[in-house]
């Protein structure tokens, strides 16, 4: 009976399937390891391989993932789709991230991009509205939608917030948006929060006429979620927020399939994708991270800001030219441009990653000199500027807002 080795994972001449997920990783292997060596191990790890020679009746090998090109320090990988269950993304992540990422035949491991095929892509249920809110829930066919977090993130009262809220609306602001570490705590609880927030986004919409939203935070144990999306849809808002990644994909699909039901959009919010991103050499790239997002139904996700803003960025414009992409059908993603922004930098930004974003300025809105609804406005301004393809100095002329702003912060990228 013959028995099953790492080499039976390992071929070079190997065309994948269409069915096949193909994942490309980044592998420097141990010191005493070579590349095809390593290469099999994580193709058998992530599959259905161990240490030891196996003797096996029957074949199994049908089910074992392919190493099948080596370029220099990346390899390539595929699994057949028996491998995995439909819909799950916990498990799927559990084979092509999962063990791997700790075994010592390798040094360092990094995930970066997958090729996901027809029958398990569309075995996810992907955005419910993707960048169509734009349209669907606010009247932006031809500019980025804008957000804005009250600053301090944390601390505000509940009275606070719905107030910087307000001023934020009606100084053109599209989004008023909790920050990831603001759900329900004391001295901002979250039903008073959310009530008080859209009583003033309705009173922002009769002294505007513009359509205007609320991305409540609901970010808790999945049951509680889903309580929380109830409540806002009850309340009258239109979408919720989840920090996807320390929720964890399967709440986020536990989420997804109750905003289907109630006619919600999903904000996601990406707090914690550094602790997989950020190291180039290991981890999970954030190209890899949006599919996922995409995969398990968010609508918005945060994705950098092309190297402007105060964060560090990872191909902000091809992961973003990935979520527009055609995916068999699924909706798309309308990524979201934060951290760090003001108006000077949005000609760049926009040219760069396009219109078709959300951009979100917090300090850039709030940090202006004469108050919220004036940093509100010199960033709408500043928006409406490039769309019309007017230079920002040449329009801060007849708009009092944005020439403070740009006096305050020019065209420099903040730290």
């Amino acid at each position: 009976m013959p028995g099953i080795t790492y080499e039976d994972f390992l071929d070079l001449e190997y065309d994948p399937a269409d069915s096949d997920l193909v994942c490309a990783f980044r592998v420097e292997p141990a010191a005493d390891m070579s590349m095809e060596a390593a290469a099999s191990r994580v193709a058998s790890e992530s599959s259905n391989g161990t240490w030891a020679e196996l003797q096996v009746e029957g074949s199994v090998t049908d089910l074992s993932a392919t190493a099948f090109a080596i370029d220099g320090d990346e390899i390539r990988v595929a699994y057949p789709e028996e491998l995995f269950e439909p819909g799950s993304m916990a498990q799927v992540l559990s084979c092509i991230a999962g063990n791997i990422m700790g075994m010592k035949a390798v040094e360092r491991i990094r995930l970066l991009d997958c090729e996901w095929p027809e029958p398990l892509a569309t075995s996810f249920p992907g955005p419910g509205f993707g960048t169509s809110v734009r349209t669907e829930i606010f009247d932006a066919p031809n500019r980025p939608i804008t957000a804005t977090v009250p600053k301090p993130k944390v601390g505000l009262s509940t009275e606070q917030h719905a107030g910087v809220g307000y001023d934020a609306w009606v100084g053109g602001i599209d989004l008023l948006k909790d920050d990831e570490n603001l759900t329900d705590q004391s001295f901002n609880p979250f039903h008073d929060r959310l009530t008080e927030s859209l009583d003033a986004r309705d009173r922002a919409e009769e002294e505007t006429g513009e359509r205007k939203s609320y991305l409540v935070n609901v970010t808790a144990d999945a049951n509680t979620m889903l309580e929380r999306a109830d409540a806002v849809a009850a309340a009258g808002g239109e979408y919720v927020m989840v920090d996807v990644i320390t929720t964890g994909w399967a709440a986020v699909q536990t989420v997804r399939e109750r905003c289907a039901e109630l006619g919600l959009a999903i904000h996601a919010h990406r707090a914690m994708h550094a602790a997989f991103d950020r190291v180039p050499s290991h981890g999970v790239s954030m190209r890899v991270l949006a599919q996922i997002a995409r995969l398990c139904g968010a609508d918005q996700l945060h994705t950098g800001t092309a190297d402007l803003g105060k964060l560090e960025n990872e191909d902000t414009v091809g992961i973003n030219e990935w979520l527009y992409a055609d995916l068999y059908g699924l909706n798309d993603v309308l990524p979201t441009a934060s951290g760090g922004l003001h108006p000077g930098l949005v000609p760049e930004l926009i040219e760069r990653c396009g219109t078709n974003i959300c951009v979100q300025a917090g300090g850039g809105v709030h940090g202006h000199p004469d108050g919220t609804a004036a940093g509100a406005k010199a960033l709408r301004q500043s928006i409406d500027a490039t769309v019309e393809g007017i230079p920002l100095e040449e329009y801060a002329e007849d708009y009092p807002e944005l020439a403070v702003a740009i006096e305050k912060w020019g065209t420099e990228t903040p730290r």
